[in-house]
C-alpha cells in the first residue's frame, strides 16, 4: 500500500491538489495501484490560530509516508519568510531532500515568450542542491538600525553536499541518454569567476566525478548569467543542468517562465536515498486573490503528481499522467488563471479523460 501525506496549504492550494489527486484516483484504477491518502493543515490558517507551524514530531510522522504532495505555501495575513522558512525549508532540510529536480518542458499548444522557440526546443531538466548554500541561514546582522549596520548571509559549500547532488545530476542524465529522452550532457552552472571557493570546489567535484566514475557523459559548464542568456537565445542547447541552490532558485523561475508560467510548472524535493520521504509541488505559490474563485491552473500540481509517481516506483503511470496533460493543453486557451477557457475542476476532468 502506497501512503501519501497530502499538505493542501494555503491560497489555491487545496484546489490544485484536489485536481491533481482526482487524477490520482483515475490512474491509480487504470494501473492497479492501492494506496492511501491522509491530510495535514499545515500552513498559513494553522499558523494563525495558534502560533504554530510544524514540530519535531511532527515532521517525524511525516517520515511515515511513502511520498508528500504540497499544495502552495503563502498566506497574505502571514508575514513573508515565516512559513516558507518555518515549513518547506525545515522540510526540506530535516527530511534531508537534497536534490530538487525541476523539468523545464514545454507542453504542446502552450505558448512560450521565446520568438520561433517549440516543444522541441524547450526540454531539459534542473538539478538543483537544495540543503546548502545561503539557504543554510548562516549569518546575521550587527548593530541593527544604526548607521553602522552590517549584514552577512554566507554562502556553504561542502565536497559531501555537492558530491551527492552531483553523482544524482550524473546519473539522472545517464538514464536520460539511455532511454533515448536526453543526449547525454550535464552542464553545471556556477559562477566561478568570482566565487572562487565555493566555486572553485563545485568545478574539482564536478570534472574529477565525471571523468572518473561517468566518462560516457560529456560535461560543459556556464557562468549563471551566461546560462541566463542562454536560456532565452538557446534553450534547444541543454539537457540536464546541475546547479547550486541560490543559483538553482533563479534560473528554475526563468525555466518556468519560458515553459509557459507557473502555472504549468512542477517540481520535486527528493531525498533519493533509501526510505527517503520526497515532497512534490507546483512552484507558482499560493496565489491568494484566485482562492476559492475555481480558475486557477491546476496542470502544475498535475506535474508534480506524475513527477510523484515517476520518482516512486509507479513510472508507468506517471508518464500516463504527462501524456494527459499533453493532451490536455491543446485544448486549453492559455495557461493563465481564469483564462484558460476551463475552470480548475474542469481541466482536472479534461486531464482525467486524456488517461
Amino acid at each position: 500500500m502506497f501512503k501519501l501525506a497530502v499538505l493542501p496549504g494555503d491560497g489555491t492550494g487545496p484546489e490544485v491538489v484536489r485536481e491533481a489527486l482526482k487524477v490520482l484516483k483515475k490512474v491509480a484504477q487504470l494501473e492497479k495501484i492501492e494506496y492511501s491518502t491522509r491530510e495535514f493543515d499545515y500552513g498559513g490558517d494553522r499558523y494563525l490560530k495558534g502560533g504554530e507551524i510544524i514540530n519535531d514530531a511532527q515532521i517525524d510522522e511525516l517520515r511515515a509516508y511513502n511520498a508528500i504532495l504540497l499544495g502552495a505555501i503563502g498566506h497574505p495575513d502571514v508575514k513573508p519568510g515565516i512559513l516558507e522558512k518555518g515549513l518547506l525549508l525545515r522540510l526540506r532540510f530535516t527530511l534531508d531532500q537534497y536534490i530538487n529536480l525541476r523539468p523545464v518542458v514545454l507542453y504542446p499548444g502552450v505558448d512560450t515568450p521565446l520568438k520561433d522557440k517549440g516543444p522541441a526546443d524547450i526540454n531539459f531538466d534542473v538539478v538543483r542542491e537544495n540543503t546548502e548554500d545561503l539557504y543554510c541561514g548562516n549569518g546575521g546582522i550587527l548593530r541593527k538600525g544604526t548607521q553602522q549596520e552590517v549584514a552577512t548571509q554566507e554562502m556553504i559549500a561542502t565536497r559531501f553536499g555537492a558530491e551527492r547532488c552531483l553523482r544524482y545530476a550524473f546519473d539522472f542524465c545517464r538514464r536520460k541518454k539511455e532511454s533515448g529522452e536526453g543526449k547525454g550532457m550535464l552542464t553545471l552552472v556556477h559562477k566561478t569567476n568570482v566565487l572562487t571557493f565555493c566555486g572553485d570546489l563545485w568545478f574539482r567535484a564536478f570534472e574529477e566525478i565525471g571523468e572518473k566514475d561517468y566518462p560516457d557523459i560529456k560535461r560543459d559548464y556556464n557562468h549563471v548569467d551566461a546560462c541566463c542568456m542562454w536560456f532565452v537565445k538557446n534553450p534547444e542547447f541543454y539537457d540536464t543542468i546541475v546547479v547550486p541552490n541560490m543559483f538553482g532558485d533563479i534560473i528554475t523561475d526563468l525555466g518556468a517562465i519560458i515553459q509557459g508560467g507557473m502555472g504549468i510548472a512542477a517540481g520535486g524535493n527528493i531525498n533519493p536515498d533509501k526510505g527517503g520521504v520526497s515532497m512534490y509541488e507546483p512552484i507558482g505559490g499560493s496565489a491568494p486573490k484566485y482562492t476559492g474563485m475555481n480558475i486557477i491552473n491546476p496542470l502544475a500540481a498535475v506535474g508534480a503528481l506524475a513527477m510523484l509517481l515517476q520518482n516512486s516506483g509507479f513510472k508507468k503511470a506517471g508518464d500516463r499522467v504527462v501524456a494527459a496533460i499533453k493532451a490536455t493543453t491543446p485544448k486549453m486557451k492559455s495557461m493563465a488563471a481564469g483564462k484558460m477557457g476551463y475552470s480548475t475542476s474542469e481541466v482536472g476532468d479534461l486531464v482525467c479523460e486524456a488517461l
